[in-house]
């Protein structure tokens, strides 16, 4: 069983005392079905409702009140009413009932006692104005593709994901956590991929996979475009998004096109609640509050590196490379550096950033600013020297703390850096394997700096 950051999740949901129904959002074959049967494995009684079938869509079409939708689904699911108290019931594929996101806050005001879990893509693209969220009612977690480390699980890797977990990381374990990191950067971390591959370890039997995938989400578009210009608008930007990925997009003629900025950002707008994209918008502080500016261009992240990778053809390249930032200009390690900081944000506004620094005559751009205790921490994913960081050195002359991360294809350590207007920071180098761990890591990397510096 991977995917143990989200059970880890639902174990915190399921203890607390005044407990709402859970939406589990996510885009379209990420594995929240499959995450629900897993942690059903506790309840003595589990009952899955499928609203894409009318037989289970049927009570909540027909929905008159709570007690009689209890005592039908109870008896259509041959279930016992009588213990309700240790059922766990799924509502899968929610959005095809929108009313049936209403009555979610019936099971809160009036059956509390029950687990009511629900998932559903594109939830908000299917709002009808006449259906009432139930806001307060109900809890949101966001399931993204699977992380490095449920990965190694999936492929059975114990000792590798055990190094991986150590703080700091035994140099010995580097080798091959690098080449395991290079194989996930080709697989991915859609559920169904990762599967295929820890079973067969066959990267070209992946192929007909990934088309299955990608062509899905393309016809996906019709359940939610509002007529046929739209899904023609909705299939190009989903193309044309692995091919501008990690990059800073502008919206008028995305994709070599002649389509209106207001028409290729309102499909970016609906794509992003489909949770199929994600637009990160630059932070141009060095302080809190984060405040992204809106203005400013954003930089283009998509669902998943593995699906990026293979739309564009560079597997071959990762696999013989022994530095990803040597491919597709790092690209490739920047982007799946992201998706990594995303998939440890269950939370609906879970957001990562980025930050600039842009005036006319230079512009300084930092890949990723991490929140940890009230500092704003920035991030780099770049090999070389320290020295060339130059737009980090920018950063660090503007911020009030003098810590900084960067990922690169080298091991673990902390260098004192200074800056060419002569501020000194630390810097803390971590091979690309370890993004998921960078929580950890800070605090360890906060006590061993400022040890060194009652030291010094």
């Amino acid at each position: 069983m991977f995917q143990r950051l989200i059970q880890h999740e639902l174990d915190v949901w399921l203890g607390k005392p005044d407990r709402k129904p859970l939406v589990i959002r996510g885009a379209r074959q990420v594995g929240k079905t499959t995450v629900v049967h897993q942690f059903s494995k506790r309840f003595d009684q589990y009952i899955y409702l499928n609203l894409e079938l009318r037989e289970d869509r049927r009570a909540f079409e027909n929905y008159r009140n709570l007690e009689h939708l209890l005592q039908t689904v109870f008896f259509l699911k041959n279930q016992l009413l009588s213990k309700k108290e240790s059922t766990l019931i799924f509502i899968d594929e929610i959005q095809e009932v929108p009313e049936a996101l209403n009555i979610l806050r019936y099971f809160y005001e009036q059956e509390p006692s029950i687990k009511v879990i629900a998932a559903g893509s594109m939830l908000e693209t299917l709002f009808d104005k006449k259906i009432h969220f139930p806001v307060g009612r109900v809890e949101f977690k966001v399931l993204r593709p699977v992380s490095f480390p449920e990965f190694l699980e999936a492929l059975g890797e114990h000792a590798a994901l055990e190094q991986l977990r150590n703080i700091p990381c035994n140099d010995y374990a580097h080798g091959k956590l690098m080449e395991l990191y290079h194989t996930y950067a080709v697989v991915g971390g859609m559920p169904e991929i990762v599967n295929n591959y820890a079973k067969n370890k066959d990267l070209v039997a992946l192929n007909p996979l990934f088309d299955s995938l990608i062509s899905s989400y393309l016809d996906d578009v019709e359940k939610y475009a509002k007529n046929d210009t739209q899904v023609m608008h909705l299939r190009h930007v989903i193309r044309s998004s692995f091919t501008e990925a990690g990059k800073r997009i502008q919206f008028g003629g995305f994709g070599n096109s002649a389509y209106r900025s207001r028409e290729i950002s309102e499909c970016f707008r609906l794509l992003e609640k489909a949770l199929l994209l994600h637009l990160l918008y630059p932070n141009t502080s060095t302080t809190l509050p984060l405040q992204p500016d809106l203005k400013k261009a954003p930089r283009l992240q998509v669902l998943d590196t593995g699906m990026l990778n293979y739309f564009v053809g560079i597997r071959k390249e990762i696999v013989g490379t022994e530095d990803l930032s040597s491919i597709y200009k790092g690209t490739v390690i920047e982007h799946l550096t992201g998706q990594e900081l995303l998939a440890t944000h269950f939370d609906a506004l879970g957001e990562i950033y980025f930050w600039v620094k842009e005036k006319k005559e230079s512009t300084a751009e930092v890949d990723y600013i991490y929140l940890h205790d009230s500092k704003l921490i920035p991030i780099e994913t770049k090999s070389g020297k320290t020295g060339t960081l130059r737009s980090l050195h920018q950063f660090m002359d503007l911020a009030p703390h003098n810590l900084a991360v960067r990922f690169y294809a080298g091991e673990v350590s902390i260098s004192a850096v200074k800056t060419p207007l002569g501020k000194t920071f630390h810097l803390l180098s971590l091979p690309y394997y370890l993004v998921s761990q960078i929580r950890e890591y800070l605090v360890w990397f906060e006590r061993t700096a400022n040890s060194q510096l009652t030291h010094d």
